[in-house]
């Protein structure tokens, strides 16, 4: 992988690791995570710390991903996430792709190993980093810990209204982008959502 920015130390979270398919364990003993493509790709690792960095986190903390999303279930193991917080899922050997925005699940019809081909050969694509490289043709780069925020959000946004991008921590991030998802899964057509202006 390249553009590294962070790797994960040591494996801290052996709880985790055990409840995890043999071919990520090993994925992890190798490296305990890791965010690469300056940003475009972080992937968790068993550790307790740094929380943004914890798969427990994202998968059986309060804020886990299988409480605020419909489509997504308990055992869906969110084993990464792309630069705006996007949720690479594995359910059995299926990686699925889960937007953060509108709750959408897609499954990719690629296992852990070909998602990681797929990743390393066509990143731009495979991680739609375009936001990403967006922000850092003007100047910007994200920081380990942080995903880039778009506001307005890609599904509402137009050609007009384009996204502004800024950096910030993932938790807020993801906070944001779950409390944006319920205040639109049930909505009537033409009913007005009301956005935190925190992220403009």
């Amino acid at each position: 992988m390249k553009g590294i920015l962070y790797t994960g130390g040591e494996l801290t979270d052996l709880v985790s690791f055990a409840r995890l398919p043999s071919y990520l364990q090993a994925f992890l003993r190798e490296q305990n995570g890791v965010v690469a493509y300056f940003g475009g790709l972080h992937i968790r690792g068993c550790v307790a710390e740094p929380a943004w960095h914890s798969l427990h986190t994202a998968w059986h903390s309060d804020g886990a991903f299988w409480r605020t999303y419909d489509a997504v279930l308990e055992t869906d193991i969110p084993f990464a996430q792309d630069c705006v917080g996007n949720q690479f899922l594995l359910r059995g050997d299926a990686v699925l792709f889960l937007d953060t925005e509108t709750g959408e699940l897609a499954d990719l019809e690629v296992d852990f190993k070909h998602f990681l081909f797929g990743v390393e050969k066509f990143p731009l694509d495979a991680l739609g980093m375009e936001p990403l490289r967006g922000f850092q043709q003007r100047g910007g780069a994200l920081q380990p810990g942080q995903l880039l925020s778009l506001y307005p959000p890609v599904c509402i946004a137009s050609a007009e209204n384009k996204s502004r991008l800024k950096p910030l921590p993932a938790a807020e991030r993801l906070a944001w982008l779950a409390d944006f998802y319920r205040q639109i899964k049930d909505l009537p057509s033409g009913q007005r959502i009301h956005l935190k202006p925190s992220q403009d």
